[in-house]
């Protein structure tokens, strides 16, 4: 059994044995998308969270032992390591307790305690805490000489070096943690001289602000810091300072008399000068992992969301981005999203002076000319400057579906390596529209081509934890990719890169053999490509798609490892197997039970039996067309009370934000969710939900929307 599985089994409640197999499985170097789909009998069935879970812990606890492990290196280098410490370093998996325990030994610059050794006081230091001595200034008389001038010095480097070890041992710091655990108390203070700074004024709710630290919700805790690092908000977490002494205190001082009243004294000094500053900066770190860890599952959460969105398909689409002053950028997609044709309308009026004969011209006719042209059938118009405008506009094409699509990231994409190895010869503007296109054709596609922070669909995601962030964002891309699929044929080197077993290399080297020999024709031609040997063949073929092959089953989810067992089926059945993927009625003579074997289990067979009734399904759903409330486009077009559409632009833990059409977003904050309590606005709304709210109030100097979906 692997030495993590007790532990992660414990924190995650999560089988032993399951985590044990999970465990095993990722050792030999399986995916997590991989596992969690093709390998539930040795799982016992876990989910992709869950198998994520494992691999995360799993990866914390070999960095803790890795530390474990130079700490016992270092204490061992100072022949100071015992037995028994060493057996309660082997036996801790809490980093905080690892670090307390190490304290003591941590190599550091030279204290004032240390000093104070170095001058021989610490058989003074050692008999005033046994605190037996009836006259300390008597004994600390025997001390003076050297660099120690009189009994106050003597005393003070005594005081010194009780006050370390004092700080230094776990008692003292597990009591003072106990205190801030349960009475810390974060505050915020504006900086005088930025009160009235206008940039400060978002930072308005924080000015004075005081609340319970394990209170503070994660988004205001991640805007206060962020007050803090712009220089806008002093911030502190505090407990009852003469609590923390008081009972430190009585840990270290017994009884009455001169030597009590040092230890006391160098207990006071241990706690404010060493000891509180401390455990204030470990509660200002933990707090910020907690709402770091907060603020990442929301962003995941959404960006799963955004990746599974549902794709238009393979249809003829007119890209438009919005633009006042230098005209809408449009272009035109074939079904396989290349580009066919793009220019510049000036569908809003505007006085800026140039391509006087193309703003002349009326906008309506020269849409209606394009996508008459190249027969174009459906369009998709950013949500920027000037969206509402255009769309009016655009609506009015007949028979032409117009869907209004986030155009957060376009111009990261349109300016990154990826947009100029697509398009060399084009600008960045015509590559925008391109990615506005794309996007309604298959929003997973080509959001994989963007960094996922510059999405827009997160909070605070630059204040949080980035390689923490970045391993979490990663993996949900990871994820939703496997989930839906990818045609092996069609697929950017981007979207192959996520794919289960390839990455950067293999991706290209598939584009590689594409381009080289043409379409793949079965998923045993992949062994073909360079370097893409039997174990990445064995994790990525079953999340391959190849429409149209010989083997119907290389376009389904079924894996290559399971045809066998299909055929198996088919020949009891009579029948070919592409009779089973397209009669229901062959497919009902198959009795599944009598196909369990060795590490084939009723999991499996159940997988296969959903693919074979719908092969390489789609697991999102269909595009749906919107339109605005035409009485509103601006924020001061805003009354209190009216009712509005609106899209779901973005998902917090304390609400949901809406565009209603007004180039600014409103907000829908936790409480005004639902009539009923909500814990987790996921529960009750989704990205790029169609929804009606009410104006609640309008502030338009804070640029602040409030918005409420009670009824």
């Amino acid at each position: 059994m692997n030495i993590f599985t007790p532990i992660i089994s414990e924190r995650l409640g999560i089988g032993a044995s399951q985590v044990d197999a999970t465990l095993g499985l990722l050792d030999e170097g399986c995916t997590i998308p991989f596992i969690s789909r093709y390998r539930k009998e040795a799982t016992g069935n876990l989910d992709e969270v869950q198998v994520a879970a494992i691999s995360d812990l799993n990866g914390k606890l070999k960095e803790l032992q890795k530390r474990k492990d130079t700490i016992l290196k270092t204490i061992e280098a100072q022949g100071k390591l015992t037995d028994e410490l060493r057996q309660r370093i082997n036996t801790c998996w809490n980093a905080t307790e690892l670090e307390d325990l190490y304290l003591p030994y941590k190599p550091r610059r030279r204290t004032r305690a240390q000093i104070a050794r170095e001058q021989g006081l610490e058989p003074l230091a050692l008999a005033i805490r046994l605190q037996r001595e009836r006259n300390p200034e008597q004994l600390a008389q025997r001390f003076v000489k050297g660099d120690v001038k009189d009994v106050e010095a003597a005393l003070k480097g005594a005081k010194d070096i009780i006050a370390e070890e004092v700080s230094e041992d776990e008692r003292t710091r597990q009591t003072v943690r106990a205190v801030f655990r349960r009475e810390a108390v974060i505050s915020a203070r504006v900086v005088a001289k930025m009160k009235d700074d206008d940039k400060a004024q978002k930072y308005s709710d924080y000015f004075t602000f005081s609340e319970e630290l394990r209170r503070c919700s994660s988004h205001r805790l991640l805007a206060i810091r962020r007050g803090e690092a712009e220089g806008v908000l002093r911030v502190s977490i505090t407990v009852d300072d003469e609590n923390c002494t008081d009972r430190l205190r009585r840990q270290y001082v017994r009884g009455y008399g001169a030597c009590q009243t040092l230890v006391g004294e160098a207990v006071d000094d241990a706690y404010k000068r060493l000891v509180q500053p401390s455990i204030e900066n470990e509660f200002a770190a933990l707090s910020k992992e907690k709402a770091d860890d907060e603020a990442i599952h929301v962003f995941k959460e959404n960006l799963r969301q955004l990746l599974l969105a549902a794709p238009l398909g393979q249809k003829r689409v007119m890209g438009v981005d919005p633009g006042i002053r230098t005209g809408c950028k449009v272009v035109v997609l074939d079904a396989q999203g290349n580009l066919l044709y793009h220019d510049v309308v000036f569908a809003v009026r505007s006085d800026h002076p140039g391509r006087a004969e193309q703003r002349a011209a009326d906008p309506l006719r020269r849409f209606a000319d394009i996508a008459q042209r190249f027969q174009v059938e459906a369009i998709a118009c950013g949500n920027g400057t000037g969206s509402r405008e255009t769309a009016d506009i655009l609506r009015q094409l007949p028979n032409l579906p117009l869907y209004v699509v986030s155009e957060d990231g376009a111009s990261v994409y349109s300016a990154s390596e990826v947009a100029r190895e697509e398009f060399p010869n084009e600008d960045v503007t015509v590559r925008g529209a391109v990615s506005i296109g794309r996007r309604l054709m298959d929003p997973l596609a080509e959001l994989v081509k963007i960094d996922p922070k510059s999405i827009g669909v997160g909070q605070y995601q630059h204040d949080v934890d980035q390689a923490k962030l970045k391993h979490s964002l990663d993996q949900t891309v990871e994820l939703c990719v496997n989930t839906v699929g990818v045609d092996v044929n069609t697929a950017s080197k981007n979207l192959l890169t996520y794919v289960s077993g390839l990455g950067p290399a293999l991706a290209q080297n598939i584009v590689d053999y594409r381009r080289e020999h043409g379409a793949f024709t079965s998923r045993t031609q992949l062994l073909k490509v360079s370097r893409l040997g039997a174990a990445a063949y064995q994790q990525c073929a079953g999340f391959l798609r190849i429409p149209g092959a010989k083997n119907p089953l290389d376009a389904s989810g079924v894996h290559p490892e399971r045809y066998g067992i299909v055929q198996q089926m088919a020949n009891d059945c009579g029948c070919k197997v592409a009779d089973l993927m397209s009669d229901p009625e062959q497919r009902k003579k198959i009795r599944i039970a009598n196909y369990v074997k060795g590490d084939v289990g009723l999991p499996t067979l159940k997988d296969i039996m959903s693919e074979l009734e719908k092969p390489g399904r789609d697991p999102r759903g269909k595009a749906e067309t919107f339109e605005f409330d035409a009485r509103v486009k601006t924020p001061e077009d805003l009354v209190t009370g009216m009712e509005l559409p609106g899209i779901v632009t973005n998902i917090t833990n304390f609400g949901a934000f809406v565009d209603i059409g007004v180039h600014q977003d409103g907000l829908v904050h936790i409480s005004q969710l639902a009539n009923t309590y909500v814990k987790d606005p996921n529960d009750v709304v989704k990205l790029h939900q169609h929804v009606m709210v009410r104006v609640l109030e309008v502030d338009l100097r804070r640029h602040r929307i409030s918005l409420t979906m009670r009824k």
